[in-house]
């Protein structure tokens, strides 16, 4: 067979760019480097990237199985055709990135085009893949499943549905037949919008991550939102599964992602892991922050008595002690979204009059008849804290956490831009607790459970209640719980002072 260059096999496949808004080469041979390498040394492993973006995960398995099986194929094309149709496959998210893709990889728009490097294919799609495809309705207007919304997704026309293949079809219908990978990895996408107000968008990377698995390959990996640690929004069954498996055999956790994705800003950072079919033990966890990294003790992602996945085994130390008072805590006095039966976009009258409450909402301060009350009536006469349900200062530590609490009196309510912590029993003991909430040490443990801008009750599920005949500092709080020089430090490095 003549071998066949264009001009080069070897420098379009090393040199051909990637887009690094998704991942860079970078990025993927970190991850790449996770796997047993002698897995590129055989003809038989089999790869799939069911998310392919740019192509650039299929990009560097190909370099690293031209490179391992050298000696197996000493003919250069025969290698490459063998490696192109046997052993490296992907599904595309869109057309466009399936075209990109097939250049990245192929160097070709078309697997069969006269400029690929494989001669070996005789359809254009070659072995990455993508077939436009629908959503499947339930009677809500639900995607069945994906859960997208049918008001944003129903598309009859040229437009991208996003109906990702990977998560709708079978692997016998995307590829024309019965498949086995050895090894699955990309970087799916991360999110859809619902529909709801304000761009309100749902997680999807949870279901690529569920499906890979069900598909049992022997190695796994995949770089996501860190958001699940904490669940919430469809992501709590997921959180659950995956901080109880002990296949996960390392998890490389990022608390900025743009430490990672230059100029993205992901809130609560991203993660990337390795999954062993055949590993059942504790997980090797790298915390990344900046150029530094942390290798931390091997332990398991779950932590006794708690649901979420704490980022820090320093935090798992400083919350071990914690926990030894068996103490309530705060998550106990702290409301459900619209405490109030209140919509953010609720706004008060500018002016107060008689018999008006006075309402915390987006954007300040209005008033608002008490007839319009729905919910939380016996909070309304009462001593309150309201603090606001989302948090943005970005990514940087040392970081405040959440918003600097309000002082709400008798006659006063919010909007469910605030949770309302309380009541209290007068004054005195509502501005003694606002006075433990604006310590660093209130504001860690939240961040221990906090992973992203939004603070329900559930962040606070680790704050253990105080007595509010006092004012607290951090200093009498440090020596209540016995924390080490160490462990201060740590603290007062992730928790600036409150604003």
């Amino acid at each position: 067979m003549k071998e066949r260059y264009s001009p080069d096999i070897l420098n379009c496949l090393a040199n051909l760019s990637s887009d690094e808004v998704f991942t860079s080469p970078e990025l993927a041979n970190s991850m790449l480097d996770l796997l047993p390498q002698e897995l590129f040394h055989s003809p038989k492993t089999r790869f799939l990237d069911p998310c392919a973006k740019s192509g650039v995960f299929l990009r560097e398995i190909a370099k690293r199985l031209l490179a391992g099986l050298e000696a197996e194929f000493p003919n250069l094309q025969k290698r490459i055709d063998h490696i192109m149709t046997r052993q490296v496959f992907g599904i595309a998210c869109t057309d466009l990135t399936a075209e990109m893709s097939r250049r990245t990889l192929y160097c070709s728009k078309h697997a069969n085009g006269e400029y690929s490097v494989s001669t070996a294919f005789r359809d254009q799609q070659g072995n990455l893949r993508y077939d436009r495809c629908q959503h499947t309705w339930n009677a809500q207007g639900r995607c069945e499943y994906c859960g997208a919304s049918k008001g944003e997704y129903l598309r009859t026309d040229s437009r991208e549905t996003y109906a990702y293949p990977f998560i709708h079809k079978s692997i016998k219908e995307i590829f024309k037949k019965d498949m086995q990978f050895d090894v699955i990895i990309g970087n799916p996408p991360y999110q859809l919008d619902d529909g709801g107000a304000q761009a309100s968008a749902s997680p999807i990377y949870q279901l690529f991550v569920m499906q890979s698995m069900k598909l049992k390959p022997r190695y796994f990996s995949m770089i996501i939102p860190a958001r699940w640690y904490g669940g919430g929004k469809g992501l709590d069954d997921f959180r659950k599964d995956m901080i109880e498996d002990k296949r996960v055999r390392i998890l490389h956790d990022y608390m900025n992602a743009a430490d990672c994705f230059p100029g993205v800003e992901i809130k609560g950072g991203v993660c990337y892991f390795l999954w062993d079919i055949s590993y059942n033990d504790k997980c090797h966890i790298y915390t990344h922050t900046g150029e530094k990294v942390i290798e931390q003790k091997p332990r398991f992602l779950k932590e006794e008595g708690s649901d979420v996945f704490i980022r820090y085994e320093i935090g798992v130390d400083i919350l071990n002690k914690v926990k030894k008072k068996r103490e309530k805590t705060v998550d106990t006095i702290v409301s459900s979204q619209k405490p109030f039966g209140l919509r953010t976009f609720v706004q008060g009258e500018e002016h107060p009059f008689a018999g008006s409450l006075t309402l915390y909402q987006n954007g300040g301060v209005g008033y608002i008849d008490r007839l319009q009350i729905e919910k939380g009536k016996e909070l309304l006469n009462k001593h309150k804290v309201f603090v606001s349900r989302a948090y943005n200062a970005g990514d940087n530590y040392p970081h405040q956490i959440i918003g600097k609490p309000i002082y709400g009196g008798p006659n006063t309510c919010c909007t469910e831009t605030y949770v309302t912590i309380g009541p209290f029993c007068d004054k005195v003991s509502t501005e003694n607790f606002i006075s433990y909430l604006s310590t660093r040490f209130f504001r860690f443990m939240v961040f221990l459970s906090k992973v992203s801008q939004m603070a329900p009750a559930k962040v606070y599920q680790f704050v253990p209640l105080q007595d509010f005949s006092h004012p607290w500092t951090d200093e009498m709080l440090y020596k209540k719980y016995g924390l080490t020089k160490d462990e201060i430090a740590f603290i007062e490095s992730m928790i600036r002072p409150m604003e």
